[in-house]
């Protein structure tokens, strides 16, 4: 077991809640990823430290905790769905609250965290234990705050943007704000969620002229740049467009491990910035 001093308000106390994460969520958070698993690595790498305390790490892990706790509200769809002025969807980010009820309901927490041996490499939970554990946490917070009558008036008074469809203006304006995809300052941005968005998007055209030609427009700057990659590239990308694992995609073309293909991945988001940031 190895000690230091953690701050009181160090990006640490959030650490047990990245190692609780399924491989599946943490494979999609490029920061939390390269955490190693073992914790001795991290003890011992001023880098990773920092990393640690960066505001990359503290914006995935938020996500990353506000997508497993938001379905367990009750209310329809999913979190994207949604927009930053549901009381829901931000209560959703309270990750000082779901860190905290994840030790309650558990002990894990971040000194039962530290007292396994530094050479020990810490296993990845099961998707559907996290989802369960998840599940309890958020209903004894919903009980424990007696929420309930809460969510039951939101329910019945959404804000004007929820469940706009996709290929609305109201939907997109809001998408571009939060995502920082139209920002000058923006360094990553998920390009399978974009890609994503674009899909339904297309699916939900209709005969609506006033949003017809910006959805052709968003369709085709996407294809402009996906002519750009190469073949393989245009495979990985397509693949994790349709929901292959980034194992399953290693596996499918041939490479040694899948940590190629994250790092193939990594070098299409940073090329679609910078296409975005040079013709958007």
């Amino acid at each position: 077991m190895f000690q230091f001093q953690i701050p009181y308000d160090s990006n640490l106390r959030y650490l047990p809640f990245v190692y609780f994460l399924p491989e599946d969520m943490i494979v999609r958070c490029p920061t939390l990823y390269a955490l190693p698993r073992c914790l001795g690595e991290v003890a011992c790498s001023e880098k990773l430290i920092d990393t640690i305390g960066s505001d990359a790490f503290l914006k995935e892990i938020a996500d990353a905790a506000a997508a497993l706790a938001f379905p367990h509200f009750g209310f329809g769809g999913w979190k994207e769905h949604y927009t930053g002025d549901n009381p829901v969807w931000q209560l959703s980010y309270a990750l000082p609250t779901w860190s905290k009820l994840l030790e309650d309901e558990t002990g894990w927490g971040l000194q039962s965290l530290l007292k396994i041996p530094s050479a020990v490499s810490i296993p990845f939970l099961t998707a559907e234990y996290v989802k369960e554990v998840m599940g309890r946490i958020v209903k004894r917070y919903i009980s424990e705050n007696g929420l309930q009558p809460v969510l039951d008036v939101i329910k019945q008074m959404p804000c004007d943007e929820d469940f706009e469809k996709w290929s609305t203006n109201v939907r997109k304006d809001f998408l571009r704000k939060w995502y920082h995809t139209r920002s000058k300052r923006v360094k990553m941005v998920s390009l399978e969620a974009l890609q994503e968005d674009e899909e339904r998007g297309l699916r939900e055209i209709t005969v609506d002229s006033a949003n017809i030609s910006e959805d052709v427009s968003a369709a085709d700057f996407c294809q402009k740049f996906k002519s750009r990659l190469s073949k393989r590239d245009m495979e990985i990308l397509e693949l994790r467009i349709i929901g292959f694992t980034y194992e399953q995609i290693a596996d499918k073309l041939g490479y040694k491990n899948h940590s190629g293909v994250i790092k193939r991945m990594q070098a299409i988001k940073k090329a679609f910035v910078e296409y975005e940031e040079r013709y958007g």
